[in-house]
């Protein structure tokens, strides 16, 4: 074969590595505060607040990061479409690797008072605003490159997600490990987060090599005319952004439900804190090969039948899930979290990745997906919040209630799955699905 021909499998390799490379950075540094905020932020940065009311606080600043996604995704998306897909990936990989490393030099309460949970919730804005831009980007280097096996490919940045998680998750324990538990609630925990700044530059050398897509180009050189693509989403695709959004809403509150809130969960169930993460580091290891499997799995059955198996499995689920964290048991525990995690949950949103680029045509597909990724995603940000708000209503209690929530998010992601068309055999260059 020559060089000539080789050279859109080349990209596809680069685009398929960079892509799977910036998700996991951006996630390591997005999911990092997650498993901070379960564990550190309330003590350092609430610790004025009674410890109920300091760890609500504590995930309410880890819910604006996606309450900042849509307005990334808009961002990004909008230059994205019109200037390209590679200008936008550089930019937000390097808005989320700054954000993170000033995280880390943050100072707490104790030293200034009010101003550090503020500069705290400035920080994780930016980071939401960064993620938001991110993950529509990746997903079209991937997607756009491809010319089969579409659903696998996009995968790979889904799988990023959980791969940053177990990264961000090792960090904080081999730091607490290595430097105590008074140190680490102290200085310790701010070694991960000064770390991304490492991580930035790995990842920019990488996505430097990646070339435009495809489909980006074509669009490009056929000189099409100049618009604005949000508003060319919301006026020309509302029933494809809001069936969008629905299929995505019960994987973003599992996903947030089985890592934030179980962490929390587990720890005052009885559970040891680093007994906790570590079956949330094994669940999030396997659940790199679940989210690729399923993926795959997409494109040979199509996208709709696994996340509806997915959403459906993931509804029955929610009533087994607490009772094994509250067992009290190590085994059932980490069970609970690796069956979540990693077999059920990646159903549902293994095959997002590509459904989403799929809805959109080439000019406003970088806004289109991103916006109804994102927007999806605010079910992960407010589910950990809403759920430790049933608990502290219910004095403890509520985890039925909590469960049912899950399950009415899964219907509605059922209902939304089926009233959309199969996307999987579509050309990535033709006009959206209705």
């Amino acid at each position: 074969m020559s060089t000539t021909q080789n050279a859109p499998n080349v990209q596809l390799r680069r685009a398929v590595a960079s892509s799977f490379l910036g998700s996991v950075i951006e996630y390591y540094d997005f999911l990092l505060y997650a498993t901070a905020s379960a564990v550190v932020f309330n003590k350092v940065f609430f610790s004025s607040l009674d410890p109920v009311v300091a760890t609500i606080a504590s995930f309410g600043t880890f819910a604006t990061g996606y309450l900042a996604r849509p307005l990334g995704g808009v961002l990004f998306g909008h230059f994205g479409d019109l200037l390209g897909r590679k200008r936008m990936l550089v930019l937000t990989m390097t808005l989320m690797g700054v954000a993170s490393f000033l995280i880390g030099l943050l100072p707490t309460y104790a030293q200034v008072g009010g101003l550090a949970p503020v500069g705290l919730v400035v920080l994780r804005v930016v980071q939401g605003i960064a993620v938001g831009g991110e993950w529509g980007g990746a997903v079209l280097m991937s997607a756009e490159h491809a010319t089969r096996r579409r659903g696998l490919w996009a995968g790979f940045t889904n799988a990023g997600a959980p791969c940053g998680m177990v990264l961000s998750t090792l960090a904080l324990t081999a730091t607490a490990a290595l430097v105590g538990e008074r140190a680490f609630l102290e200085w310790g925990w701010r070694i991960p987060f000064l770390i991304s700044i490492v991580l930035l530059g790995v990842g920019l050398f990488v996505r430097h090599r990646v070339e435009e897509t495809p489909a980006f180009q074509a669009v490009r050189e056929a000189g099409v005319k100049r618009r604005v693509p949000v508003v060319e989403v919301l006026r020309d695709h509302p029933r494809v952004l809001l069936l969008g959004i629905g299929v995505g809403l019960a994987a973003f509150v599992s996903q947030s439900t089985l890592t934030t809130f179980v962490l929390a969960h587990g720890v005052a169930a009885g559970h040891a804190r680093q007994t906790v993460l570590n079956a949330l580091t094994l669940s999030s290891a396997c659940a790199v090969v679940g989210i690729l499997g399923w993926a795959a799995a997409s494109d040979r059955f199509g996208r709709r039948p696994v996340v509806v198996a997915g959403a459906i499995a993931m509804a029955v689920y929610s009533f087994v899930l607490f009772p094994l964290v509250d067992s009290g048991d190590t085994v059932l525990l980490t069970v609970a979290l690796v069956l979540g995690q990693a077999v059920i949950h990646p159903m549902m949103y293994g095959p997002l990745a590509a459904l989403y680029s799929e809805l959109f045509s080439t000019e406003n597909r970088y806004t289109g997906a991103s916006l109804g990724y994102q927007i999806a995603g605010l079910g992960a940000g407010v589910a950990p919040l809403l759920f430790a708000g049933i608990q502290r209503s219910t004095g403890g209690q509520g985890l039925t209630l909590i469960s049912a929530t899950i399950a009415g998010f899964c219907l509605l992601t059922v209902v939304c799955v089926l009233a959309l068309k199969e996307t999987g055999t579509r050309d990535l260059k033709s006009v959206a699905v209705s």
